[in-house]
């Protein structure tokens, strides 16, 4: 299967910076077996729009690294927003909800996650141990998440 990182950094797509934080996700994808398709885009709330759109077409997941802060060009959450179908307002809440174990800065994270199309779509931090632990957080649910959005029959853990 698919997924798809999109890095958002005005460093990065100038090439003034590595792109560690997306070289950390696609290490993590592919080793869970995703093909994994990269995208570099500055911030900016259409280019970050228009790359979930595109990749959310060929991928059953789609992760955003950078851009979900508190400065005035971090716009990831509203341009994910934008192109959602559906929101999974949990996976934001859970990955804050880690991250605030190890840092007070976990508070002003305001990354979101839903669905586009067939395409789970979640932000995560910019930084290399942010999508780490980010990814950890999502990891669990991930199988079960891609089956049903390809519509595969699922287990239910029944109580």
């Amino acid at each position: 299967m698919k997924a798809a990182v999109v890095t958002v950094s005005d460093g990065v797509s100038e090439g003034t910076r590595k792109d560690e934080s997306g070289d950390v996700l696609a290490g993590l994808l592919a080793e869970e077996g995703y093909e994994v398709e990269r995208r570099v885009v500055p911030d900016d709330r259409d280019a970050i729009a228009a790359a979930i759109v595109e990749l959310a077409e060929e991928a059953v997941l789609v992760l955003t690294t950078g851009g979900t802060g508190l400065a005035p060009r971090d716009v990831t959450p509203e341009a994910t927003l934008e192109v959602l179908e559906r929101q999974a307002p949990g996976i934001g809440e859970a990955i804050r909800a880690d991250a605030l174990e190890k840092t007070p800065h976990a508070l002003l994270s305001r990354g979101v996650a839903g669905v586009r199309g067939g395409a789970l779509v979640a932000n995560l931090p910019g930084s290399p141990g942010g999508c780490r632990d980010g990814f950890e957080v999502l990891k669990p649910a991930l199988a079960h998440a891609v089956s049903l959005l390809v519509g595969e029959p699922t287990a239910h853990r029944q109580t």
